[in-house]
């Protein structure tokens, strides 16, 4: 799983270039969020601040590999401030690297079925205290933190020990690396643009095992198997089976 690797690395190169040397790197393994068991919704009156709300920025983003120096075990990145320290609305941005097994998918179905099952681990982590608010529509996820759970010492390495045990109910997940991001002067933008290019090269996975357009040149994905190396091989290895 090389699909996604030229994102991953100019997403790191972001991160470093942009307050890398304010880091934080977390522990994994430790209290994490009680689950909530289900969608756990915090009424306006009731949080303390949304990360990423109203027009600041909320950027998800979920990439793929098997190379091991971008993930080489669990962590938990942080590049701002933790929740304690924060006392209004930030921009946000929860940004998930998961490491599988080069080879570990028995065709093309397969591998589009069992990405998109890791990807909706996050509609089934509901940690206390902590809601998102997806838009696949728009690509964003806005968090609202609730006061309540705030006060009981909620943090983002503990709502990120949550994601990490979820993604790790999938049996082809090796490792996960998570990566928060609350600094106030971080390019956004960018990251918001790799993310896009991310789901773009997800999708055009499920468009090519569909066998949706034989024709290349009529096909409205080609930009992106013109950027991803290994996605035009994959099309053309689906349309000789």
């Amino acid at each position: 799983m090389r699909l996604y690797d030229k994102l991953i690395a100019q997403v790191l190169q972001l991160i470093a270039s942009s307050g890398g040397d304010q880091l934080m790197c977390g522990q994994c393994r430790g209290e994490a969020c009680r689950d909530s068991g289900e969608f756990d919704l915090i009424l306006k009156s009731d949080m303390a601040y949304e990360l990423g709300g109203g027009s600041l920025p909320a950027v998800s983003g979920l990439f793929f590999t098997s190379d091991q120096s971008f993930v080489p075990e669990d962590e938990i990145w942080r590049l701002g401030a933790d929740l304690s320290e924060i006392t209004e609305d930030v921009p946000y941005a929860r940004l998930t690297l998961i490491r599988v097994a080069e080879g570990c998918f028995s065709g093309e179905a397969e591998a589009y079925s069992d990405l998109r099952k890791m990807e909706y681990t996050r509609y089934h982590v509901n940690p206390e205290g902590y809601m998102m608010r997806i838009s696949t529509a728009s690509e964003r996820e806005p968090v609202r933190i609730s006061r309540k759970a705030l006060n009981q010492g909620l943090s983002l390495e503990k709502a990120g020990r949550s994601f990490i045990k979820g993604y790790h109910s999938h049996p082809k997940v090796e490792a996960v690396k998570l990566i928060f991001v609350t600094a106030a002067d971080f390019p956004y933008e960018q990251l918001a643009k790799l993310a896009h290019q991310g789901e773009q090269i997800t999708k055009s996975m499920n468009h090519i095992f569909n066998n949706l357009v034989m024709d290349c040149s009529a096909c409205n994905l080609k930009p992106v198997c013109d950027e991803v190396e290994g996605l035009r091989e994959l099309h053309q290895a689906a349309l000789t089976k």
